[in-house]
């Protein structure tokens, strides 16, 4: 994903279609894959992502003097800040896509992961290598850093996603050099920057005079775990059953998965990268087991992200210890 190439490979790739009404049934092993890759469900995250980025795009279009504000997607891990991300890249991409003249090769979306203890010189090659710019060794991170700049204004990025930011920590001498480095690409090349990570606001990100120039440009996004229940919504209940609409399964009953709603929050705290993993192992293993449907058994039966598994606590009564025979 982190190649141009491979971003619009994943921009233009068709999206996993739920079975149609009155459809024919489809082959095992389709449903097999359907279900390890699965629907995205349009979050309040995505939503509220994709509306800032249209309007912050259009306020920093003629903003030529300082950087364009910015935003960033915070929240713990496994509560889709990438999957929001991507989905809103891909949309950025195809409504360019739909717009540009024949022979138009301009690129309008960056997409960039933070590598591990990021210095600018890394970082640099990171942007480099997704446009696909020759690097060498000897290069310095200034000739790095004008190679970058002249061909992201030349080909048109408008909008730059970069994920894993909580790994830039500006408190060492390398951390605090990238992120340096960062401002100043903010403040030559013409597009809106939207950062993810985990937890930034409370990571060194946020932290110190950097920190503080960043926190002032940016808007936060909190892609926080779903409340059970918020006013007289009920947020996660209505994700489970978006989810179990799109189920491809023979003898699954519509309505059983909402339901178990309470136990479904219990069980991943209210995180959606979580319960879609939950409800996909599932559904894959139904249909191996021919049951074709989601039981409360089947949902214990399965072991979830080690993350899930701490926070969830069966409330079995511990065993009492035997009394000594002596």
């Amino acid at each position: 994903m982190t190649t141009f190439d491979a971003f619009a490979r994943f921009a233009h790739a068709a999206p996993p279609m739920p079975p149609k009404p009155g459809q024919a049934p489809r082959p095992v092993e389709e449903r097999l894959a359907y279900h390890s890759q699965f629907v995205t469900v349009r979050t309040p995250a995505i939503e509220a992502l994709a509306r800032q980025v249209r309007t912050l795009m259009i306020l920093g279009r003629h903003q030529h003097v300082t950087a364009r504000p910015s935003l960033i997607v915070t929240g713990p891990a496994t509560t889709g800040k990438t999957t929001a991300l991507l989905q809103v890249g891909r949309t950025c991409h195809l409504a360019h896509t739909r717009r540009a003249a024949p022979g138009d090769d301009s690129v309008p979306v960056a997409y960039v992961l933070v590598p591990p203890g990021a210095t600018a010189k890394t970082l640099a090659g990171e942007f480099a290598r997704y446009l696909g710019i020759p690097v060498t060794s000897r290069m310095t991170t200034a000739q790095i850093t004008t190679a970058v700049c002249h061909t992201y204004t030349a080909v048109g990025v408008k909008l730059v996603l970069i994920d894993e930011i909580h790994r830039l920590n500006p408190r060492t001498t390398s951390g605090a050099e990238a992120a340096d480095w960062l401002k100043d690409l903010t403040e030559r090349v013409g597009a809106t920057f939207v950062y993810a990570g985990i937890d930034v606001t409370a990571s060194a990100v946020f932290t110190g005079v950097r920190g503080a120039q960043l926190a002032g440009r940016a808007s936060l996004i909190d892609c926080g775990a779903l409340a059970a229940r918020a006013g007289e919504r009920e947020p996660f209940r209505e994700l489970i059953a978006a989810l179990e609409a799109a189920l491809d399964l023979r003898a699954h009953r519509t309505g059983s998965l909402p339901r178990l709603a309470s136990y479904l929050h219990e069980r991943t705290a209210g995180r959606i990268g979580s319960l879609s993993r939950l409800i996909r192992q599932a559904a894959i293993e139904a249909i191996l087991n021919s049951s074709e449907r989601i039981t409360r058994p089947l949902l214990d039966s399965i072991a979830l992200d080690h993350l899930a598994e701490e926070h969830y606590r069966p409330r079995t009564p511990a065993r009492r210890a035997r009394p000594s025979s002596r």
